[in-house]
């Protein structure tokens, strides 16, 4: 019985061991980000980290889409997410000719939002904060300005929700790289109200 019960650990300890390796070797270099996904934190998530993260520390974690409401409504959002906080919203008033879009205006009671988000979740600007936007720039930038107000262990999920953009082959241009819904995880068209971002 006793050899039983050390083979069954010695399998079991080879299998976590298994694991860990596999996972490391499969890591991405976060060093290699370009400087517009880079923050002063230097904490990052790929997509797959960021929900087995989440579903192990879901009481101790805040995970916050940063996009705009347009995009969530259109274009689905996490099942993991705790709450809907724009980093800008589109203003539909002006024209960004350079970039083929509608101006964005910035969310000035984003701070105050995720704060108020922490509050409810019963955590504090030290415990961990994840942000996801569509491709990982905005929430780089977002992060930065949690750390310049206090917060110590903010990640920004590197790709986003829908990923880079392929550089080449016949889907150049297009967002099929990586991101939350490129690498298979949960996400729905199905949205709680209670998630989402309101304008009085």
């Amino acid at each position: 019985m006793k050899n039983i019960k050390k083979t069954v650990q010695t399998i079991a300890l080879a299998a976590v061991a298994f694991s860990f390796i596999g996972n490391a070797m499969a890591a991405e270099d976060f060093s290699q980000l370009p400087q517009r996904k880079q923050t002063t934190l230097g904490l990052y998530m790929d997509s797959t980290q960021a929900y087995d993260y989440v579903m192990n520390n879901m009481d101790n974690t805040l995970f916050v889409d940063i996009r705009t409401p347009s995009e969530v409504n259109y274009l689905g959002a996490t099942t993991v997410m705790d709450k809907l906080v724009p980093w800008v919203f589109m203003d539909s008033s002006g024209w960004n000719a350079a970039k083929h879009r509608y101006n964005r205006k910035t969310n000035d009671n984003f701070l105050a939002d995720i704060e108020a988000a922490l509050k409810k979740k019963g955590l504090t600007k030290n415990d961990t904060v994840i942000l996801i936007c569509r491709s990982g720039d905005r929430s780089a930038a977002a992060v930065n300005l949690l750390a310049e107000n206090g917060y110590t262990n903010a990640y920004t999920i590197v790709h986003g929700y829908e990923g880079d953009k392929a550089s080449e082959g016949s889907n150049k241009g297009k967002r099929v790289v990586n991101g939350w819904k490129n690498s298979g995880m949960p996400w729905t068209y199905t949205l709680d109200g209670d998630l989402m971002y309101l304008t009085e």
